[in-house]
């Protein structure tokens, strides 16, 4: 069930047999959650962090006027609330956008890791830098990109983060999202978003049907988004 968790984490550095039982330990609790479901509503006070097994959800922010702003999207082996651990109360939400199947480790038992096992809470710590880096990208990417440019980096961060869960197959992979959800993690209209899409299909550097993204020239689409993945810190190394 954690196999998601290891890969992401073993791409940082390995894990030892030991600290793959203390995580699969930790995990005391499993729900599944059906589309537009919160998993962790904002204002909450979490008593645990939940890691998505499988799915797709994406942490958000609601303005007082009712507009929605996605600020990163959430994959299978991700901590979607590693840091309310440590902060208690979530400023955002974070809503499911597929079925969900999630698990949850007590915080009780990831201060028993931090007081245990060093290497693990350094690596564990990376997944919250690494998240932080994520979202500077982010709003790099909303603020200096082309929409267009905009969208061919969330494509390749996506299909680099999948691969490394093993979501992806040859150079496509699935993504469960209506093109008004799209529109939420760029803050375009609808028709705008429908524009965009279209441009990198002319430009024959994606397909994109029935929730299929098949990537079909992966170097042009990296050129387009300017895409780095340094950010992701996936070299192998000692941490």
């Amino acid at each position: 069930m954690l196999e998601s968790l290891f890969l992401n984490l073993g791409q940082h550095d390995a894990l030892s047999d030991e600290e793959k039982g203390l995580l699969t330990s930790a995990m005391s609790i499993e729900r599944y959650f059906v589309v537009g479901e919160d998993i962790v509503p904002e204002g909450s006070r979490p008593s645990h962090s939940t890691l998505i097994v499988d799915g797709l959800a994406a942490r958000y922010k609601v303005l007082e006027g009712g507009g929605r702003q996605f600020t990163s999207l959430q994959v299978a082996g991700d901590f979607v609330d590693l840091h309310a651990f440590l902060l208690k109360t979530m400023d955002h939400g974070i809503v499911a956008l597929s079925p969900c199947h999630v698990v949850g480790a007590g915080h009780s038992r990831l201060r028993a890791i931090t007081e245990q096992a060093p290497h693990l809470t350094r690596l564990l710590w990376l997944d919250t830098l690494v998240d932080g880096a994520i979202h500077r990208e982010w709003i790099v990417a909303m603020g200096r990109r082309s929409k267009t440019s905009h969208l061919a980096h969330l494509i390749c961060e996506l299909f680099v983060r999948l691969q490394v869960v093993r979501k992806t197959r040859d150079m496509s992979f699935h993504l469960r999202l209506s093109q008004a959800e799209l529109a939420d993690v760029l803050g375009l209209s609808v028709v705008h978003m429908n524009r965009v899409i279209a441009t990198l299909r002319r430009m024959d550097v994606i397909n994109w049907t029935n929730h299929t993204v098949t990537i079909l020239d992966w170097q042009r689409l990296v050129d387009v988004a300017e895409f780095d993945p340094t950010y992701l810190s996936m070299r192998n190394e000692p941490r």
